[in-house]
Order: C-alpha cells, then sequence, then structure tokens
C-alpha cells in the first residue's frame, strides 16, 4: 500500500475516470458523462479524488463534495481486484482530511441498498444508515 497516492482529478482524468467507473462502479448516474464530470471539476476542482499506484494506475474514486453546509460522499468506487486492501479506506480519509479543512461538521454518503457488499465498508469507516431520511429526486435533464 506504500505506492497508493491520493490526489484531486483534473480535466485529463476525465475519460479515464468514466471508463474506470463502468468497471468498477455500482450503478450508473445521470451525471456519467463526461459533460457531468467536468462540470464537477471545473465547480469543484477538489472534490473528485482518485487514488492510485505509482505508474498511474487507477485504484479507486471518490466525490468528496461540500456545498458550504454539509460534506457529501458520492461515488467511492475501487476497482474489484484492489477491493480489501485498503484503497477505499485511504479514499474516505482523504475525503474527510478536506472536509475538515473547508469547514465540514459531518459527511453523509450515498450508499445504493441493494449494493449489500459495501455496507460493512461503510460502516467500518464509522458510518451508519440514517432510517428517518429518504432521498427525494427530480431529474432536471433528459
Amino acid at each position: 500500500m506504500n505506492d497508493l497516492r491520493t490526489r484531486a482529478a483534473g480535466p485529463a482524468d476525465l475519460d479515464a475516470v468514466l471508463a474506470f467507473w463502468k468497471v468498477a462502479a455500482e450503478g450508473v448516474s445521470i451525471s456519467d458523462d463526461r459533460d457531468g464530470v467536468a462540470g464537477l471539476v471545473a465547480r469543484d476542482p477538489g472534490a473528485l479524488l482518485l487514488a492510485e499506484y505509482a505508474g498511474g494506475e487507477l485504484a479507486g474514486t471518490v466525490i468528496a463534495g461540500f456545498d458550504g453546509w454539509r460534506c457529501h460522499l458520492y461515488r467511492l468506487a475501487v476497482h474489484p481486484r484492489l477491493r480489501r486492501r485498503g484503497v477505499g479506506t485511504a479514499l474516505l480519509a482523504a475525503a474527510e482530511e478536506r472536509f475538515a479543512r473547508l469547514g465540514g461538521r459531518r459527511a453523509d454518503a450515498m450508499v445504493l441498498d441493494p449494493n449489500t457488499s459495501a455496507h460493512p465498508a461503510w460502516r467500518a469507516a464509522g458510518y451508519a444508515p440514517e432510517r428517518q431520511w429518504s432521498r427525494w429526486v427530480k431529474p432536471l435533464a433528459p
């Protein structure tokens, strides 16, 4: 794990991230396209965090968005062959450090209910579901 590093993604990483999510992410988001990810990186340059090994091999991603009020985690994805090796832990630590620098007080994570293999990892990192909340959505684009 000594050769794993985390860093913020830039415009040059967009295609690699999108290809990576096809292999490593659970589910598909309406924003999983070049314009969506480019907009994120342009608006909040430190939000999309990458974990990679020496040589540039992408091992994982997380979006650590802060809107000035709340800290939100999305798209925690680790390459299937690299799971259970500390990649997710490193990404969450980097995200939480970012939130602390920005003055965040609490992080929430979007975790798919059917993705039960991820639930123990989130619990081990100190996250727990809040049953009194439901996510309500309205797509704004086709």
